[in-house]
């Protein structure tokens, strides 16, 4: 089989990372491995393994790259293809429709954000229109990869159900997780302890995100202005970078509780975080997996999560504390209850490790991955 894929991940391009790595493992199960990456900048292609290779559209603007992907695809000479997979229903979607007739390929649209929720809608006009291309083109895809439960369910609201062309595309709907080797972090020795690096706290909650709208880090912020009222030593630690950054710095300062939140940036090793906090926080407003709570309970972390993504599956009220969405005195007493009974934090996060634990190996990950592609 030959595969081209279309993502926006310019991690891909850099040799060495984590998602390069995972290229690799890609092109072992496949004849051939094209990907064309859409990206601002100037990047040179990349070799991968023998038989895959990365290629940047090398854009000028975002607005150009349905465009410039088409151009790369054509420049590269990439053709016999037999399936295009598209990082997302949306520009990547448009793209790999296009090359999809164009190279007389099947076509597969994969899915990570919950794009139905109305929380994705109300973010952007954007995002509006993104619901639209998603309506439009799902139909159109042989073959649909969905990162959750709640992203396949969350698509039955379509009002599109009765076209047979979607019908059909119902039915080649593949529930198929990001792939989280467990094992590797649970083994994974601790080289920096949260404890340690900031003494000054008794209590640390960890949050690991990028610093954007979708991830309400407003929220913890907001909740955390309650909780120091009673336990002043309690810290919240934000490992992440982002556009709301600046944005978010001042309203910790406005809310006078600057020696309490710790802006870390972008942190490499995660694992020695997730096993040196006492609590894990993620207070998003959608999300289409939350590949971070699996990490967290990887650790045996105690977790507070508002109920998004992956939350009602793997993770749950029975192994995490769920609060709804966008609610500040929910998290806030979900702290407090988690400062103050040690016991219960343990037994959560114990829990929350065991289920974990339950999750399919890498051999099995990749069997499942590699069956989603033969439409």
């Amino acid at each position: 089989m030959k595969v081209l894929m279309i993502s926006t991940d310019s991690k891909i391009l850099q040799k060495g990372s984590a998602v390069f790595e995972r290229m690799k493992e890609y092109a072992g199960l496949v004849e051939q491995l094209d990907i064309v990456v859409c990206s601002v900048g100037n990047f040179e292609a990349v070799q991968i393994t023998g038989n895959a290779r990365a290629y940047s559209t090398n854009s000028t603007s975002k607005l150009w790259y349905i465009w410039d992907v088409l151009r790369m695809v054509k420049r590269a000479g990439i053709k016999d293809i037999d399936l295009v997979t598209a990082q997302d229903p949306f520009e990547t979607g448009i793209a790999g429709w296009l090359v999809a007739r164009r190279l007389k390929a099947k076509l597969q649209l994969q899915v990570h954000t919950d794009f139905m929720s109305e929380y994705f809608r109300a973010e952007s006009l954007k995002n509006i229109i993104r619901v639209l291309i998603a309506k439009c083109l799902l139909p159109k895809a042989d073959g649909i990869r969905v990162v959750s439960e709640r992203i396949k369910r969350s698509m039955s609201k379509l009002k599109i159900q009765a076209c047979p062309e979607y019908a059909r595309g119902m039915s080649k709907i593949v529930i198929l997780p990001i792939f989280v080797d467990v094992h590797a972090i649970q083994s994974a020795p601790v080289s920096v302890d949260l404890h340690k690096k900031y003494p000054q706290f008794d209590f640390i909650i960890l949050m690991a995100s990028r610093l954007e709208k979708e991830k309400n880090i407003e929220l913890a912020i907001d909740a955390m202005r309650d909780v120091v009222k009673n336990n002043p030593k309690t810290g919240l630690v934000i490992a992440g970078a982002g556009s709301q950054e600046k944005e978010l710095r001042q309203k910790v300062d406005q809310l006078g509780i600057k020696d309490n939140i710790i802006f870390e940036g972008w942190v490499d090793d995660l694992a020695s975080y997730y096993k040196t906090c006492d609590v894990y926080l993620l207070c998003s407003n959608y999300e289409g997996y939350g590949m971070s709570l699996i990490m967290a309970a990887s650790c045996g972390c105690a977790i507070i999560t508002t109920d998004v993504g992956v939350v009602g599956g793997v993770v749950n009220k029975d192994n995490a504390l769920v609060v709804g969405v966008g609610d500040t005195r929910e998290i806030a007493e979900a702290i407090e209850k988690l400062h103050s009974d040690e016991a219960f934090r343990d037994a959560l996060g114990q829990r929350a490790c065991a289920t974990v634990g339950q999750i399919d190996s890498k051999e099995e990950y990749f069997k499942k991955y590699k069956k989603s592609w033969e439409l």
